[in-house]
């Protein structure tokens, strides 16, 4: 048996056991697959995880940078309170619009608001609305920007607020200084920035998986 297959059977295991499919999720991968969106969704038990992250933090206001098919908007949206708020960027109005659908069968469409652009322009805007900030912060988008995500979401949350960003070891690239690929010079930089904002406290894990090899860090604002 391939490493590869360990790891897929290991977290069919794991989410079997801890982080089972209901019928809502399932559909939204169902709409997301046949919408012809690309089948780069979390995990189920990633999913979880960032549900239990938000419970665990008391979010009551969630930014998600990276929207897809909203599956993992869903599981974020599932560790809100009934008066709570989710708001998630999303660059294709294709993927925006699926996305909405997958939201509104969850019964999260009072709950999360999906902006589409490219979250560089969305970002700016929301600031100018002066919100409430946003206690967690999920980053899954485009890898190149990822250092310029992280500095948006610092603005926009407060002390004690959490943000984690996703696909961080890049195969393994990561450790290249030399790489000259959009998304592993982006995905470094976010890294150096959470090592040196004066803000940030964080750290970053690598993962196997359904997935694959990858990983994501998690860091903390502090005042």
């Amino acid at each position: 048996m391939s490493e590869s297959q360990v790891w897929t059977d290991v977290d069919d295991h794991f989410t079997t056991l801890l982080a089972p499919a209901d019928e809502t999720l399932a559909a939204a991968l169902r709409d997301s697959d046949a919408a012809g969106l690309p089948p780069i969704n979390v995990a189920p038990n990633q999913g979880k995880l960032l549900r239990l992250l938000a419970e665990i933090q008391g979010a009551r206001r969630i930014l998600e940078i990276g929207t897809l098919g909203g599956y993992s908007t869903i599981w974020l949206g599932r560790a809100l309170p009934a008066d709570g708020r989710l708001v998630t960027l999303e660059y294709d109005p294709r993927h925006a619009e699926v996305a909405r659908g997958n939201l509104a069968r969850a019964g999260l469409a009072e709950l999360a608001e999906v902006r589409v652009g490219p979250a560089l322009e969305s970002l700016p805007k929301l600031t100018d609305e002066n919100p409430e900030p946003f206690d967690f912060v999920f980053i899954d988008a485009d890898k190149v920007n990822n250092a310029h995500y992280l500095d948006w979401a610092v603005r926009l949350t407060r002390p004690g607020s959490v943000i984690v960003l996703d696909n961080v070891v890049r195969g393994g690239a990561v450790t290249d200084a030399t790489s000259t690929d959009p998304s592993v010079r982006g995905t470094r930089a976010a890294l150096e920035l959470i090592a040196s904002h004066p803000r940030l406290d964080g750290t970053a894990v690598q993962t196997v998986g359904s997935k694959g090899y990858d990983g994501f860090a998690l860091a903390r604002v502090h005042a």
